[in-house]
């Protein structure tokens, strides 16, 4: 009698399990059942704002969903880092991760997140080579020629970052620290305040994202000397890489990438990357991009994971090398 009552209980469990699994299963072969939020962790505009509405208005019809991005901005990307890495992992709150959030801050900042273990790593989308620029007042027109020009002036110089801790910023402490260059950092608040000082000579150096800077360069108010990257921009075809320049292992852009909170569902973040790699081959999705200058860079998850671990690992070096720590 009491065998008979533990048999049937466990075949109870066994089917409730499996009933369990299969309520699991529908659930992710559901997905999307209802609108999605990406997470911009910047205020409107400028390159994360542009890749989460651009993603969003385009994988939104093919999920069958509304896709509803929301700027969090503050503290860096902090803010809306923490509101993703707090969210339920079910697919319905996603953010565009990016050099910051997943690179440069990691690795110059105490976060109260950590950019590996508390999100999953989606897809990639793309990335924008940075490019060192001047003044065409300076007498230089190479990166050989500039570094030449600011070891014969000692201190003399300064260049300007969008704010301490920065891609703009660490990407010239890495040259400084390549070259053995004296060159003073004056950081601004933002990108824009940063141009509009080097247009109007207070500083004599930038090392900016080519989105932002492919205007200055096109009218002819700064002058670009070398790209970031392993192949010359195809919006900038005379303009060398650092590689070429003499300068090797100088490849980070400024990307950006699709990121959601830790233990998302495999099948789910299988989804989301088979869709939005599919997006990225779009002959119109590549032309919306490559107006703002970035170039499409496809990934499965685990490539993207890796990918922004080597990032962090990158920055943290130099970082460390340059002694930059920030509050």
């Amino acid at each position: 009698m009491l065998q008979a009552k533990r048999r049937a209980l466990l075949l109870c469990s066994g089917a409730a399990g499996v009933i369990g699994l299969a309520r699991g299963l529908f659930a992710q072969a559901a997905y999307p059942s209802k609108p999605i939020k990406i997470i911009a962790p910047v205020q409107p505009g400028g390159g994360v704002d542009l890749v989460a509405r651009t993603i969003g208005d385009r994988l939104g019809p093919v999920l069958g969903q509304p896709i509803v991005v929301e700027n969090q901005s503050g503290g860096g990307g902090i803010v809306g880092s923490m509101a993703t890495a707090r969210a339920a992992p079910d697919g319905y709150t996603l953010m565009v991760g990016y050099v910051g959030t997943h690179g440069t801050n990691p690795a110059v900042r105490k976060l109260p997140y950590d950019a590996i273990k508390d999100f999953t790593p989606i897809a990639m989308v793309g990335g924008t080579p940075n490019v060192l620029v001047v003044p065409p007042t300076l007498p230089v027109a190479t990166l050989g020629e500039f570094v030449r020009y600011v070891k014969a002036n000692p201190g003399k110089f300064s260049y300007g970052s969008s704010g301490p801790g920065t891609l703009t910023h660490l990407a010239m402490e890495e040259l400084k620290l390549a070259a053995d260059l004296d060159i003073v950092h004056v950081p601004y608040r933002g990108i824009g305040p940063a141009f509009t000082d080097i247009l109007g000579g207070q500083t004599q150096a930038m090392f900016p994202g080519l989105a932002a800077a492919l205007p200055h360069i096109k009218a002819g108010k700064v002058r670009a000397l070398a790209v970031t990257g392993r192949k010359r921009h195809p919006l900038l075809p005379d303009v060398p890489t650092f590689e070429e320049s003499g300068y090797p292992g100088f490849d980070g852009v400024q990307w950006y990438g699709i990121v959601g909170p830790a233990n998302l569902p495999p099948a789910i973040v299988k989804r989301l990357n088979e869709e939005i790699n599919r997006l990225l081959e779009a002959p119109e999705l590549r032309e919306r991009l490559s107006g703002e200058a970035l170039e499409p860079m496809p990934m499965s998850p685990e490539q993207f994971e890796q990918y922004i671990r080597k990032d962090i690992a990158h920055w943290t070096k130099l970082a460390s090398e340059r002694h930059i720590e920030l509050e």
